[in-house]
């Protein structure tokens, strides 16, 4: 009996590994490369807003390639194309230098995420069950990894640029071998509407609804990632190091969720589970508000990571299914609300916290997670599933 080691499952997580581990080696190393050019917070800021930029430019791009030429093998292409963009960004001289670097690796990173995910639905249908959230914990966990060898690059001594040029190329390496299958993506002559439209869109009809969720996720998920060590300091009342607690709890509890995701939305399904998932979110968020304790708020961020985590999965697979745009189109068009959230979601946060109070900009989240409740019933099947793409 011969084992085939090289699966579309595989294929497909190895490729959202890949971009959570480029990204995890990059933000391990953002005080570095701002120690390096000697960057104000807010110039640092603005650089980031350019890698946050270039994501957004790219998506609706990278949604037309994903029709026309087919995700699978546009994916592999933007994988090669968001190493090249890390190791500009760790071999940059300049500042001027860098910025365009941050440029490309943010559009190369966010044009790889709207493929990859388009390709992830071909996947699951040719499987005939729900796999998006496992994909999304392969990037959890591609995430991590990356981050690991930031700490340990550092411990060791090692410059950005070597840094990651080792990992990045031992990452590469073995995980585009996982994903080079030869998949040929199902592309239907009756898309040509949808290439000859217009590059720019958002979601539309029942789909904004859908696009909607997965801002509220995003921009919960935005909030958590750059406040809650803040708010554990500032309003718990714990010390710095323990401060790290809260958002280490909280994206753990997102990994475990995506794992089990796909078994919970085969059980109830993607309506039942989004709104449920929408309440213990909200539920978190009432713990975190109402008691300013350590437990409690600790506890409070574990729920929100597990219903935040399979939102963006189940929207992108409602998009991928939608009766009136093609796949790639579609996802680009989420991605875009999607993203939006994670960019909003910190300053709002910061500038209700200014007008009230941090607490208050946290309850924020909780009226967020209503919004992904009332929506839920947006990502209801329809149309499935299409013809399957097959491998070569």
């Amino acid at each position: 009996m011969t084992i085939q080691i090289r699966t579309p499952w595989r294929a497909v997580s190895a490729m959202f590994a890949m971009n959570g581990a480029l990204y995890g080696m990059w933000a391990a190393r953002v005080p570095a490369v701002a120690e390096r050019f000697d960057l104000s917070h807010a110039v640092l800021g603005l650089l980031l807003l350019l890698l946050a930029g270039g994501a957004i430019i790219a998506f609706p791009f990278a949604g037309r390639a994903a029709d026309t030429r087919g995700a699978a093998r546009v994916t592999l292409w933007l994988a090669a194309a968001n190493l090249v963009g890390l190791l500009l960004v760790g071999a940059a001289p300049s500042l001027w230098f860098l910025a365009p670097a941050l440029l490309f690796f943010g559009a190369s990173h966010g044009a790889m995420d709207v493929t990859m995910n388009t390709w992830a639905t071909e996947v699951e249908r040719q499987m005939g069950r729900p796999v998006m959230s496992s994909f999304h914990a392969m990037w959890s966990v591609g995430t991590g990894a990356g981050a690991i060898s930031g700490y340990l690059a550092l411990k060791g001594g090692m410059e950005v640029f070597s840094h990651f040029l080792l990992a990045g190329l031992l990452f590469s390496a073995v995980l585009l071998w996982f994903a080079n299958i030869g998949w040929q993506s199902d592309l239907h002559p009756a898309e040509e509407g949808a290439k000859k439209g217009p590059i720019f869109t958002l979601p539309k009809g029942i789909l904004l609804f859908a696009g909607l969720m997965a801002f509220g996720a995003a921009m919960g998920e935005g909030a958590m990632a750059d406040w809650s060590a803040v708010y554990m300091v500032d309003v718990v009342g714990v010390g710095e190091a323990d401060a790290a607690l809260g958002f280490t709890v909280f994206a753990s509890a997102m990994v475990v969720m995506r794992l089990a995701g796909d078994r919970v939305i085969r059980l109830f399904g993607p309506v039942a589970t989004a709104r449920g998932a929408g309440c213990v979110a909200f539920l978190g968020a009432l713990l975190v508000v109402g008691f300013a304790s350590p437990v409690m708020s600790v506890t409070g961020f574990a729920l929100m990571g597990l219903g935040y985590a399979v939102i963006i999965p189940i929207a992108f697979t409602r998009a991928a299914n939608d009766p009136d745009m093609s796949p790639g189109r579609a996802i680009s068009a989420v991605s875009t609300l999607s993203y939006g959230g994670i960019l909003l979601g910190p300053p709002l946060i910061g500038f209700v916290a200014e007008a009230t109070s941090l607490r208050f900009g946290f309850g924020l989240l909780a009226a967020l997670a209503l919004l992904i409740i009332a929506f839920a019933f947006a990502v209801r099947p329809v149309g499935q599933l299409k013809k399957p793409a097959k491998a070569a």
